[in-house]
């Protein structure tokens, strides 16, 4: 019989905005389905690039949703960019904050001095996201930066952000105003760059066998395949099942799920095969078949059932690609 994906993985490395909550509020069933993970034996983190927060007061968030956790069990963004940079710099050396207070903190716990001016002649620039910052915060960065001796880590790029109202844009497109305004491209720290899941799989958890679970390709998915770990997409945020099927190589999930509770049902078995015009993908009543550029679905099921088995046939017809073409359509015969 084939196993659930819980018994398969025992810790699971979680994104938040998009997966465990939208905003102030959280995504029905996810706290749940967490809950019931810990109660399993399965440990859960949370791997976020918002650098915006604490990581108390994210995990104060987490507890007033109903999630088991504290602050040890949510790594940020804001610390691996103060990590980042204290392996660059001395001790004590000045970082310009373009970001929250909370990145100002997690870079003096790093042993540097957080400093708002240029005219506090920082030798390093830390960017994170920030709801409330102005014109002024990026022009000041852009003008520490313009000394091309200054290191320049940001937090993350990612260009949305998932809120309770829709997506609205996010630290990628603040970093952008930034890199546009001075001809120059930041070091990341977060996803997705491996070392934050790493860090947090090894170190923190002492996990063999995590599974990273996330709602973007960009970020979640692909830091988490270059960090050999495997890879859950979840559709409760940024990415849809049509991007998802268009994703390059390094971007594709291990498994595809609809929501949270997904972890505790069977995963279907999918039985790929290569054929002479393309692949062919069976699983959970669906036939995929690949010929060319053309994707055709038959069978009948489940929404989620019907993508795994496309994408699985799609993949494999198209097994190393680098810059996403537009995803076929899929015809559907029923």
């Amino acid at each position: 019989m084939t196993k659930s994906l819980i018994e398969a993985h025992d810790a699971i490395l979680s994104d938040l905005d998009g997966v465990v909550y939208a905003g102030p509020f959280a995504i029905e069933g996810a706290p749940e389905a967490l809950n019931r993970a810990q109660d399993a034996g399965v440990q859960v983190a949370f791997v976020t690039n918002n650098a915006s927060r604490s990581v108390d007061a994210v995990a104060e968030h987490l507890v007033e949703l109903g999630v088991k956790t504290d602050a040890e069990h949510v790594i940020s963004s804001a610390q691996a960019a103060a990590e980042l940079l204290a392996a660059q710099l001395p001790a004590n050396a000045k970082v310009l904050i373009t970001g929250a207070q909370a990145l100002a903190d997690c870079v003096q716990a790093a042993g540097l001095t957080p400093v708002r001016s240029q005219q506090d002649e920082p030798v390093a620039v830390a960017q994170g996201f920030n709801p409330k910052m102005v014109w002024e915060d990026l022009a000041e960065a852009a003008y520490t930066l313009a000394d091309e001796s200054v290191l320049w880590v940001a937090s993350n790029t990612d260009f949305t952000i998932p809120k309770e109202r829709g997506i609205a844009p996010g630290n990628g497109t603040l970093v952008g105003a930034v890199a546009t305004a001075t001809g120059r491209k930041p070091q990341v720290a977060g996803k997705p760059e491996s070392p934050i899941f790493t860090t947090t799989a090894a170190q923190k958890l002492g996990s063999t066998s995590p599974v990273v679970v996330g709602d973007r390709l960009d970020t979640d998915i692909q830091g988490g395949n270059r960090a050999q770990i495997a890879t859950a997409m979840v559709m409760t945020g940024v990415d849809t099942y049509q991007s998802v099927l268009a994703a390059i190589t390094i971007e594709r999930p291990t498994y595809i799920i609809e929501t949270l509770d997904a972890f505790f049902e069977p995963y279907p078995q999918i039985g790929v095969e290569i054929t002479p015009t393309g692949a062919r993908a069976e699983a959970a009543g669906f036939v995929a078949e690949v010929k060319g550029n053309d994707l055709t679905l038959s069978g009948a099921g489940t929404e989620v059932d019907s993508w795994r088995v496309a994408c699985a046939a799609w993949w494999a017809a198209h097994p190393d690609v680098h810059d996403a073409p537009k995803a076929p359509e899929v015809f559907n015969r029923g």
